[in-house]
């Protein structure tokens, strides 16, 4: 059972129940994939609500080998999950939202893609803190 305390969601991928968990080495691993220098970057692109297909696996695949399977992002890009293309966003989307703080409604109701903070700076879910401190 998956800790959301400790960042932890559950996925249901080729109809098995995974646990999934950005850990450090993962949101390190997804750094050097997508060519940031730090965890700030990655979040503003991640925030951006445009993510690509690879990306998904990537982010997926990281979150799995986080909660400890061994698993490489060719393997998860053959994977099913319930619900076709939507359910691989919420995934993505509910990892994200665990892993940086945001709440469950980061990805509209009804809505493909990942929705980014408003503009008045108040996070989804009510929450005005920012995914670090001392950012804004």
């Amino acid at each position: 059972m998956p800790n959301p305390h400790r960042g932890e969601i559950e996925a249901c991928l080729d109809g098995m129940p995974y646990t999934l968990c950005l850990t450090l080495g993962a949101l390190a691993e997804l750094e050097h994939a997508f060519g940031h220098d730090d965890m700030l970057a990655l979040a503003e692109r991640f925030q951006s609500g445009r993510l690509s297909a690879r990306d998904a696996v990537r982010i997926i695949a990281a979150g799995l080998r986080g909660a400890g399977h061994d698993i490489l992002d060719d393997a998860v890009g053959r994977m099913q999950a319930e619900g076709g293309a939507a359910g691989y966003v919420d995934i993505v989307a509910r990892l994200l939202g665990a892993t940086f703080g945001v709440s469950d409604s980061v990805r509209p109701s009804g809505s493909d893609t990942i929705a980014p903070p408003s503009s008045t700076g108040v996070r989804p879910g009510g929450s005005d803190t920012a995914p670090f401190p001392g950012t804004t």
